[in-house]
């Protein structure tokens, strides 16, 4: 179909999925993906599970992401990905969308059935393929799947490899194929379903690959849909493969067909894929063998064939960027086939001849190469008088070949015939509506356009982007309208013509920026000063846009002097202000600058600039000056470093903000503050002492408090001293702070101050404070009266007032200040020995607010206690319950032993404690009659232990019925506790009367473990006929007390008491060892069961129980000992004994029982008689094993047949594993366990039953016991059965091959295995299994085997078991499947008797991957089958070294051996090669092949040969050997060999070759020599160029060869004479060009001495030298004399 010299599709590998780690058996249809261009997923399924991502922008950085996964889908232009796994244990797929980027799942769903194939016929929508219906999966929004159609019939049993849907989403293709017709089943057949959406209706198409594309066809108004398939069917004998191509949606549609020509030996190869190109209009049909089919979609023409691939192609995506498409093939590779562009339309104009298809697609697809169909055609239509058809084909020219200016000049030139349209009108009209025009098209309309008055066509034009802008066009426009030449000149980057507009509007900041954008730099200097002259603010804008360029065209400082030079003073500033904000260090000239030029002339614009900091880098000492004189003192302060100078400026207060020197003095440190607050002080203390306690207040943390406090004080200015501390002392914690302000406002008389500080502060100094006050003698107390009533100094100060006569100040603190303190009053007063007058008046003054107690206690102290009877008195009779006061007055009573009995028996109010203790040494009854009241226990038990006054203790306890006094009072540490206890027995109970004293006295000796007294103590209150004797809480304590204390006398109690409590006194006679006792009591209180308990439990007496049991016949009594002997094992006792009590509660404790004693029988009665009560899967399950136990089989399966509620399974699984098999088979046919029946049946050696009974379970498990059993008892027929359900699970697969092994059953394994081939479920295991035992056991068809099955078998293992048992050839057939081909070679060599093959081998050879292999096989076939060796070369030509092959050849001595794979590998130009065929030659004296190869191939060694062949006994070879000499420069040697084998005419080529005049002189003497005229004249020929004339005349003259000469000397004279013509010519031009040069500059020069008139009168910047005398050092230009600007004013020298 084609020539591969101008072929028309490239194809090169993208990439290679092996390379990037990609294991071969992860390279299938199942495992790869690619949806589209963009990427390619592949599922690892081998160790871990992983999904590969390879984008093929990035291949050789693949993503790997574990993911277990069946099916992995990336979207086609987004990087999200839909995953598919099987749900364990159904049917039915889980599917899953996630989003990469965003790490998020998007969506889920769960189909209710298996998805066979899937693929994303959209970038939002998915495919779902399943065995009955096709569905469509939305990823956005929450929509579930949406069913579209049910698969037709004819898709049944076939594989589906590909969906298709149409770009509208209308049509729906379905593709399968199916394994072929028997008669040939290598050829695939293909199915296609075609439905579509709108008419829901399906057709069967018979089809193998199918694609939808959309097409203009002629005369459609609207693009058509078409489908395009390929098909390949058997029809009778004959093939017949098919291109068709349908319109679908019309009746009558377009059909195109055309043939699929298949190469020899492909003739079962089938298409397996198609893709479209949209962009060229091409078909792409591509087979599973590799080959790739192009038709034109339109014509369905068929363009080109050829084989892409020599390995099979399962899977394509359409390469939409490229025009292309992608393949993959088994071996890895990812090939890219795109269209050649160059080569196509010439391909299919020369190799096809077809002209019209050739056009078609040039035109379709805008390329190049048919620019010699154009012409002629466009040729016709315009001399044939059809405009608009010549219009419209020079429109549609492939690449515009047909729009030039050429065409353009031809419409021109036809003259309009009047009432129609312009030809010109009509090409430019035609070309409007195709598209855009191009640039010289675009000027040409203008033109016409602009000449009537048409110009909003243009704009409008211009709007839609028909015409192609250019500087032409804009020039042309800007003479009309700017604008619109502005936007013009922008679209075609006319940079100096956007620049010159732009200025001419002054527009200055578009320009900058355009410029930036399009990387233009515009005259900015010219600019800059045109703006100046024009617009000074925006002369501003300009610069700051020119100095935010990236460099500044211009610098700062140049800039700033244009400014500066035109006075624009501000403008500048303005200017810099801006330039200089990123604040940098190489700019604190230019910050210096702007500040001296304000500060000088603008002092107000240069404080803001230094208030808002923008500079940090300037001349700070300079424009500290600057400041000074200026006025600005605070910035003055700001700039200075040193201190005269600051001392100097900081006494202007009248010129400084209060605020801001506040905040200077912050910046300073505390020494330099001091001495500035000390010369402020100083130089006007009054005007600036405000000013010194401001910024003292401010900074008291930095100067700290006692260095102002000491600058105040050595100015003595208290006033200042205490302004300062008063705003300090609020947050000061300094006790020296708050003295020093008490005493300055004290030194100032700010009596108030000092008042409220002493009151509120608690920071100072009270001693200090209280001395200061006391010295100073304030008219006013209260400072003082504050201080030492907070501080506790009120015994000095009522001294002190007592002292000064202050008696008012006295009486004013008890009454209002503090009354609590008039206690310490009243002391201090009687200290000074103050009149008691006065204290009893100040006492009564105070009265309800004096507290009693301290003013007692201050009284009692000095024994004036009497003093406060009156005050006592007053308030007793106001009707005080004060304990304070009632304590003072029963002091008062006692000591006047005025009845205290009475007082204190009566009086509520006192504090018995108090008073007790102050009547304790004065009369110790009273002490108790007070502590009594009270109940003060200690106090009183202690003054009785100390007085001996037992009896009043005794009675007082008793009566107290405390517990804790009682533990007390017998604690037995205690000395008096024996004298406390005889007076509680003699005395204080036996008066009482009340029972609760009893029972607390009671409890208090058992507390305290009196076990003796408390049991005589009880004896005496029960058994002697007390008011207790009946009280059964005593009867119990005195049975428990000789329980712990004499036991001897519990059986005692226990006959003579009744009224104590039986079952509880039981229950602790039995904790306590009492057995006999505990009986005792429960048998006289008819408590049997613990009566019983204690028999068995305790006294082990089990006559004795029995005898107690029938005795009282109780069900519970029957129950506890049935229950008991079955703890004691007797199991059949127990039996009978719970059946007596008709309990069923310990069933369980029973039957496990009597499963260890064997007492079936028993049991089986008990739990009959359990059965009626209790409703227990357990019950009714023990029953059944324990009818099973006792062989009563009738009973047991009329049991099972009866109602029951027995766990069948459990106790068929116990008679089971008690090998009760007949039972196990009863109870397991009865619930249908085959499984379990089997495996009894089997123990019973029923082997048919079990293996019917295994046919019904279906379980792996029961199926290989049974075929082991089966196989171990010799039933190979049943085992066959059994291992054919087996074997189709691969997990069981080995196991039960190993079994046969074990047993030695070959023969029935292999009838087995090759059984299971046929298998529906058969799987790869089957057919590896029985490779592997083939080759164990029957070699002879292993090889067969393999060729039939090898798709099918697990070639790793079977090729680890082939080695093992060296079966060579067969191991050599797994490799080259398994594409091993290493191996494959290394086996044929090794084993070359059994495995080599020719043939064989050099298909493997082509294919290994480790280059040495090729060596070896070189030496193997050197050693073994020499005569194929060229053979074996001819196809490794391309993989080998050839100088290696060379080297071995020649180490070998067989070079001559290989002289046809030599020539074949020769055009390589390989030194080696090169040498070893020249050799060859020369050896054989093959002269001309030599030569050949000489002038073919110039890798070689030159030299040598030469050398060699210089020797040589034939002339050609000495020819040859010059001719090498020659090749190589050495013209010396070469001429010298030619001269000598008189080869005169090589000689003479050679000097000519070499330019060398001595050389051809030489030859030339040398044919005067020999005489040799004819040589003569023909050297003079050949080396003219290098002969010299006078040599010539010289040789010839001397010689007689004049005649010779002549034509010589005739050449050299015509072109000597030429020569000096040329020279002359030459000459006159070079004059004419310097004269016109000189008109050129003298016109130039005019035109700059005009440009030079318009410039103002400023200097530029770059007349700026440092030579210039008007150019100081110090930062600017001087300006000279006559230089200022009119009306400007000029700066001193050095301003700049």
């Amino acid at each position: 179909m084609g020539s591969q010299g101008a072929a028309p599709i490239a194809v090169k590998e993208a990439v290679s999925l092996p390379s990037l780690g990609i294991n071969a058996a992860h390279i299938s249809f199942t495992h790869v993906t690619m949806e589209s261009e963009r990427c390619i997923a592949v599922r690892e399924t081998t160790g871990a599970n992983n999904v590969v991502i390879i984008e093929l922008d990035n291949p050789m950085s693949p993503t790997r992401r574990q993911i277990t996964a069946d099916s992995a889908l990336m979207n086609p232009v987004s990087k999200v990905i839909a995953l598919k796994a099987l749900v364990a244990g159904t049917t039915s797929d889980h599917l899953q969308i996630f989003n990469l980027e965003m790490k998020s799942k998007m969506k889920s769903f769960q189909m209710s059935e298996q998805v066979v194939f899937w693929k994303w016929i959209t970038p939002s929508m998915l495919g779902l393929v399943t065995q009955v219906s096709v569905y469509h999966w939305d990823m956005e929004g929450a929509s579930e799947p949406k069913k579209m159609f049910d698969r037709s019939a004819s898709l049944g049993g076939n594989q589906i490899i590909n969906y298709r849907a149409d770009s509208t989403g209308k049509w729906l293709a379905l593709v399968g194929i199916a394994p072929g017709a028997p008669e040939r089943p290598q050829l695939v057949k293909g199915n296609v379903q075609l439905f579509s959406v709108e008419k829901n209706v399906s057709q069967d198409v018979k089809a193998h690959a199918a694609a939808f594309a959309h097409i203009q066809l002629a005369g459609a108004a609207q693009p058509s849909t078409v489908i395009a398939f390929a098909s390949k069917t058997l029809n009778g004998d004959q093939l017949v493969s098919k291109l068709h191509v349908i319109e679908l949606g019309v009746q009558d549609g377009v059909k195109k067909q055309a043939e699929l020509f298949f190469p020899a030996g492909l003739e079962d190869d089938f298409p397996v894929a198609m893709q479209i190109s949209q962009k060229y209009g091409l078909i792409y049909v591509i087979t599973k063998n590799g080959i790739m089919f192009m038709y034109d979609l339109v014509t369905a023409a068929a363009i080109y064939r050829t084989r892409i691939s020599t390995e099979p192609i399962f899977l394509t995506a359409d390469a939409t960027s490229s025009g292309g498409f992608y393949a993959i093939n088994r071996k890895g590779q990812v090939l890219l086939c795109t269209l050649n562009e160059a080569t196509i339309v010439p391909f299919i104009s020369t190799n096809l001849n077809n002209l019209d298809l050739a056009l078609a697609i040039a035109q379709r697809a805008n390329l190049s190469g048919a620019e010699s169909l154009v012409a002629p055609k466009f040729e016709e239509l315009f001399n044939s008088g059809n405009y608009k058809a010549a219009a419209e084909f020079a429109a549609a020219s492939p690449q515009g070949s047909l729009r030039t200016p050429q065409i353009i000049a031809r419409f021109q030139s036809v003259r309009a015939t009047p009432g129609q349209t312009p030809p010109l009108l009509q090409y430019f009209g035609t070309l409007l509506t195709k598209g855009a025009l191009n640039a010289y098209e675009s000027v040409e309309l203008a033109k016409l356009v602009l000449s009537q008055n048409k110009k909003q066509l243009l704009d409008n034009w211009l709007n839609e982007d028909k015409l192609q802008c250019s500087e032409e066009l804009g020039d042309i426009l800007a003479q009309t309208d700017k604008d619109t030449a502005l936007r013009i000149y922008v679209k075609c980057s006319a940079s100096p013509k956007v620049v010159q507009l732009l200025a001419e509007r002054g527009e200055f900041e578009k320009i900058s920026k355009y410029t930036q954008q399009v990387g233009y730099t515009p005259d900015y200097s010219f600019l800059l000063q045109k703006c100046l002259l024009t617009d000074t603010q925006a002369a501003v804008n300009l610069a700051i846009q020119i100095a935010q360029l990236t460099p500044p065209p211009i610098d700062y400082n140049t800039i700033t002097d244009l400014f500066l030079q035109r006075n624009l003073i501000r403008e500048g500033t303005s200017f810099l202000l801006d330039v200089l904000k990123p604040n940098l260090p190489e700019h604190a000239h230019l910050q210096t600058k702007v500040l001296e030029i304000n500060l000088i002339t603008f002092p107000n614009v240069a404080d803001a600039i230094l208030a808002n900091s923008m500079f940090t880098h300037y001349d700070r000492p300079k424009i500290a000056q600057l400041c000074e004189k200026a006025g600005l003192y605070a910035r003055a302060l700001g700039h200075y470093t040193d201190l005269p100078d600051i001392k100097r400026v900081i006494v202007n207060t009248h010129g400084i903000e209060p605020q801001a020197l506040v905040e200077f003095f912050g910046t300073l440190s505390r020494e330099w503050a001091i001495d500035c607050l000390k010369e402020l002080l100083a130089s006007n203390i009054r005007q600036n002492l405000q000013l010194v306690v401001q910024i003292a207040k401010e900074y008291t943390e930095q100067l700290t408090s006692t260095s102002i406090m000491e600058l105040f004080e050595t100015f003595k200015s208290y006033e200042g001293l205490y302004f300062y501390l008063g705003s300090y002392i609020a947050t000061s914690e300094d006790p020296e702070v708050h003295a020093k302000y008490i005493e300055a406002a004290a030194k100032t008389g700010q009596v108030k101050e000092v008042e409220r500080v002493t009151r509120e502060s608690d920071k100072y100094d009270p001693e200090r404070i209280k001395q200061f006050l006391m010295e100073a003698k304030l008219p006013d107390a209260r400072p003082l009266i504050n201080v030492c009533d907070r501080f506790g100094f009120v015994h000095d100060l009522t001294c002190y007032l007592y002292s000064n006569n202050m008696m008012r100040y006295i009486e004013g603190y008890c009454q209002k200040v503090n009354p609590s303190n008039t206690p310490l009053v009243v002391g201090a007063l009687l200290d000074s020995e103050c009149q008691e007058e006065f204290i009893k008046n100040l006492i009564l003054s105070v009265r309800s607010l004096l507290p009693v107690e301290p003013l007692v206690a201050e009284v009692e102290k000095r024994n004036r206690l009497r003093l406060l009877t009156t005050f006592l008195e007053h308030l007793v009779g106001e009707g005080s319950t004060d304990p304070h006061v009632h304590n003072a007055m029963g002091k008062i009573i006692v000591d006047s032993n005025n009845n205290p009995e009475h007082f204190l028996t009566t009086n509520p109010h006192y504090d018995s404690f108090v008073v007790g203790k102050y009547c304790e040494k004065r009369d110790p009854t009273l002490a108790c009659i007070a502590y009594k009241r009270g109940n003060c226990d200690d106090e009183l038990v202690d003054v009785t232990n100390r007085n001996s006054l037992f009896k009043v203790q005794a009675r007082y306890v008793v009566e107290r019925m405390d517990p804790e006094l009682w533990e007390k009072v017998l604690n037995e540490e205690s000395p008096h506790r024996r004298s406390l206890i005889d007076q509680v027995v003699s005395t204080a109970l036996p008066e009482s009367k009340n029972p609760e004293q009893v029972s607390v006295t009671v409890k208090a000796f058992m507390t305290a473990e009196l076990p003796e007294q408390l049991i005589e103590l009880l004896e005496k209150i029960v058994l002697q006929n007390s008011a207790f004797s009946g009280n059964p809480n005593l009867q119990n304590l005195l049975i428990l007390t000789a329980i712990k204390a004499d036991k001897t006398r519990v059986m005692d109690y226990v006959n003579r008491l009744d009224n104590f409590d039986g079952p509880a006194v039981g229950d602790i006679a039995v904790g306590n060892e009492l057995y006999e006792e505990a009986f005792a009591i429960f048998k006289k209180f008819d408590h049997h069961e613990p009566a019983i308990k204690v028999l068995l439990e305790n006294l082990n007496a089990m006559e004795r129980a029995i005898e107690y049991a029938e005795k009282v016949d109780e069900v519970e009594v029957w129950s506890t000992l049935g229950k008991y002997q079955l703890v004691a094992g007797e199991v059949e006792s127990a039996i009978s004994s719970l059946i007596k009590a008709n309990d069923s509660s310990a069933y369980e404790e029973v039957v496990e029982a009597a499963k260890q004693a064997e007492c079936y029988t028993e049991l089986v009665t008990y739990l009959h008689m359990v059965r009626k009560k209790v409703k227990e899967l357990k019950v009714d399950t023990e029953l059944v094993y324990a009818l099973a136990k006792t062989n009563k089989l009738g009973e047991l399966e009329e049991f099972i047949s009866a109602p029951n509620s027995a766990n069948i399974n459990t106790a068929g699984d116990l008679c089971f594993a008690e090998k009760l098999y007949e039972a196990a088979k009863i109870l397991y046919s009865s619930i249908s366990s085959w499984g379990r029946l089997a495996s009894t049946l089997v123990r019973l050696h029923q082997f048919q039953q079990a293996v019917e009974a295994a046919r019904k379970a279906n379980s792996s498990r029961t199926w290989k016991e049974v075929c082991f059993a089966c196989v171990e008892e010799g039933e190979f027929r049943l085992a066959q059965l059994c291992g054919l359900n087996i074997i189709v699970q691969a997990d069981e697969l080995e196991e039960i091959s190993e079994f046969y092994q074990n047993n030695g059953q070959f023969e029935p394994l292999l009838a087995l295995m090759e059984a299971g081939l046929g298998l529906e479920r058969a799987h790869m295991g089957i057919f590896t299994e029985l490779g592997c035992l083939y080759a164990k056991y029957k070699a002879e068809k292993l090889m067969e085997h393999l060729k039939l099955f090898s798709t099918r078998i697990n070639i790793p293992k079977l090729i680890r078991v082939c080695e093992t048992q060296q079966h060579w050839k067969e191991l050599t057939f797994l490799y080259i499947q398994y594409d091993e081909y290493d191996n494959a070679a290394q086996v044929m060599m090794t084993h070359s008797p059994n495995a080599w093959e020719h043939l064989l081998f050099k298909d493997v050879a082509v294919k290994v991957s480790n280059v040495d292999i090729h060596y070896k096989a070189l030496q193997f076939y050197l050693d073994e089958n020499p005569q194929l060796l060229n053979d074996l070369l001819q196809v490794l030509a391309a993989r080998v070294d050839h100088s290696r092959v060379v080297e071995i050849l020649r180490k070998a001595g067989h070079l001559p051996l290989v002289r046809p794979y030599l020539n074949h590998v020769q055009p390589a130009n390989a030194i080696a090669v090169n040498d070893a065929v020249n050799e060859l030659c020369v050896e054989e004296e093959d002269y001309e092949q030599l030569r050949v190869s000489i002038d073919t191939y110039d890798n070689f060694d030159q030299i040598a040969l030469a050398i060699k062949c210089e020797k040589h006994e034939l002339l050609e070879f000495r020819r040859i050997a010059s001719y090498i000499y020659k090749r190589n420069k050495r013209w010396v040697q070469s001429v010298a060999l030619s001269k000598k084998d008189s080869l005169f005419k090589d000689a003479m080529e050679t000097c000519a070759q070499s330019g060398d005049h001595k050389l051809a002189e030489e030859l030339l003497h040398f044919f005067v020599e020999k005489k040799n005229k004819e040589c003569f004249t023909a050297c003079m020929y050949s080396c003219y160029d290098l002969l010299s004339p006078d040599v010539v005349m010289e040789l010839a003259w001397l010689n007689g060869m004049m005649d010779c000469a002549m034509p010589f000397m005739i050449q050299f004279m015509r072109e000597y004479s030429h020569k000096v013509n040329v020279l002359e010519n030459d000459k006159k031009t070079r004059e004419a060009e310097k004269t016109s040069q000189e008109a050129e500059v003298k016109q130039a020069e005019h035109q700059q001495n005009m440009y030079a008139q318009l410039l103002p009168p400023a200097l530029a910047a770059t007349a700026y030298n440092s030579s210039n005398p008007g150019y100081e050092q110090q930062g600017g230009y001087m300006p000279q004399p006559g230089m200022m600007p009119q009306g400007g004013m000029m700066p001193p020298q050095g301003f700049y």
